[in-house]
């Protein structure tokens, strides 16, 4: 039976790598006493799905999980399982059943959008976002491969100052497979350091999802 769980992972888990998220999700579902379902095989993993892994550093706010379990257990109670059973940094928003037909995470998932918060100020922000807007590309390197940045961002745009004074913007970014939009490529490309920003995903995209 295969559950999908909206969640928040929240500053108190902003360093935790996707890996030992996974593994985090692993020990609430065991400590819910949730009836886990696994792999067949020789070497038998819990069926877990995370929809698209978030970079040491970020949080996000309707981050996706499928979960499959041997038998057919109510959403309420899954629920309520798993938000008893939750570490600090994770709070369950929603689950609902899913058929098994349902294509993975992975294949429908189309682009995530971002708010990208600087820590420190940034002279000309506007002007800097206009010239990536209006540049024809972005050439880009990751792990020795060249690539053009500018294809994958499908907005960018200034919102609201934090309550803090500091600048945000919000991004919402290519994430098919092979063609994944970074925000700290973004970042980097305006000119400023990631290290200075606090990046947040609000909201992952799955086709025929409309923006929320």
């Amino acid at each position: 039976m295969r559950y999908r769980v909206t969640f928040a992972k929240t500053a108190a888990m902003r360093y935790t790598s996707h890996l030992d998220l996974h593994r985090t999700w692993e020990r609430t579902v065991r400590r819910a006493r949730l009836p886990l379902a696994y792999s067949q095989g020789f070497n038998p993993h819990p069926k877990l799905n995370l929809a698209s892994a978030l970079p040491l550093g970020f949080t996000g706010e309707q981050e996706l999980i499928d979960i499959w379990l041997e038998q057919d257990v109510p959403t309420g109670e899954v629920q309520a399982a798993l938000e008893k059973a939750a570490p600090p940094g994770i709070q369950i928003h929603r689950v609902e059943r899913l058929d098994e037909s349902t294509p993975t995470l992975q294949k429908v998932l189309t682009a995530s959008e971002f708010v990208i918060t600087f820590l420190t100020p940034q002279p000309d922000l506007d002007e800097r976002v206009a010239a990536l807007l209006q540049a024809g590309s972005l050439p880009r390197e990751k792990r020795g491969k060249a690539y053009d940045l500018r294809p994958l961002v499908y907005e960018l745009r200034r919102i609201e100052d934090d309550e803090e004074g500091r600048p945000r913007l919000l991004t919402r970014l290519a994430a098919r497979e092979g063609a994944t939009g970074r925000p700290e490529e973004v970042i980097a490309a305006l000119g400023a350091a990631p290290e200075d920003t606090r990046v947040h995903r609000t909201q992952i995209l799955l086709e025929g999802e409309a923006v929320k």
